[in-house]
């Protein structure tokens, strides 16, 4: 048997049936002992994960207080357990509050900045 192409394929499909083609792949599954439609089925979901999974692990940065800077100056202390000091330092100057930590926990603190006025920012 002389091997066709993947366009002769394709173009060779194109002129069949539905019925014809349901037949082809019943046939491929007696000859082969392949379902080509459940190796389709079973990649889908795979590459649709890839594509909604983003990082796993971000960095939370405090870009600016706002105005209530005494209340951002109490969370910082309260996630990362800095001194006073230090911690008015990030809500002066901005900064790094926690890395890699999950995008979970990282949109709870979000939420918490946010509520008090601050700009935050995940990377």
């Amino acid at each position: 048997m002389a091997k066709i192409t993947k366009e002769q394929f394709i173009s060779s499909l194109k002129e069949m049936t539905l019925l014809e083609i349901m037949d082809l792949v019943d046939a491929m599954k007696e000859e082969l002992g392949v379902d080509p439609s459940s190796v389709m089925v079973a990649q889908a979901p795979v590459q649709a994960e890839e594509v909604q999974a983003g990082p796993s692990k971000v960095n939370f940065i405090l870009v600016a207080a706002g105005a209530n800077k005494l209340q951002v100056i109490k969370l910082v202390r309260d996630i990362t357990g800095l001194g006073l000091k230090e911690a008015k330092d990030i809500a002066d100057n901005g900064g790094n509050v926690k890395e890699g930590i999950s995008v979970e926990d990282a949109n709870k603190l979000k939420a918490q900045f946010e509520e008090v006025g601050a700009t935050v920012e995940l990377k």
